[in-house]
């Protein structure tokens, strides 16, 4: 059995989460917690994405140490350094399969980090 959980953005046409015995957490972006974007430089970006990360997979049932594999979409490949420093604030290892890939650029103008994840149920 397959389960999806709305986005709760009315706008959203995708899912949060699906749910297969895994959870396959949609895009996260670098979303504060009152919602607003951080559209600073990558390392704030950074660390309100992957919080973003980590409190969707809570809400999910899951955790940061239960993430099997990360995407990681970068609009500069020359950020990555920084975000690996971001990174590894909130993964241990062993550290999840993850790929980083290259963007000409992100769904709004500013934005230079997004990620996805697929993580194990708690």
């Amino acid at each position: 059995m397959i389960d999806f959980i709305p986005d709760p953005d009315p706008e959203s046409i995708s899912s949060d989460v699906a749910g297969f015995n895994g959870i396959l957490m949609s895009t996260q972006i670098p979303t504060r917690a009152d919602g607003s974007l951080e559209l600073g430089n990558i390392t704030a970006q950074s660390e309100c994405t992957l919080q973003a990360l980590k409190v969707a997979l809570e809400k999910a049932g899951s955790g940061m140490d239960r993430v099997m594999h990360l995407t990681i979409y970068l609009t500069d490949m020359a950020d990555r350094a920084a975000f690996n420093e971001v990174y590894q604030r909130f993964f241990a290892k062993p550290w999840p399969v993850r790929a980083a890939v290259g963007v000409a650029s992100l769904a709004v103008e500013g934005m230079r980090v997004e990620v996805t994840a697929m993580a194990a149920k708690a």
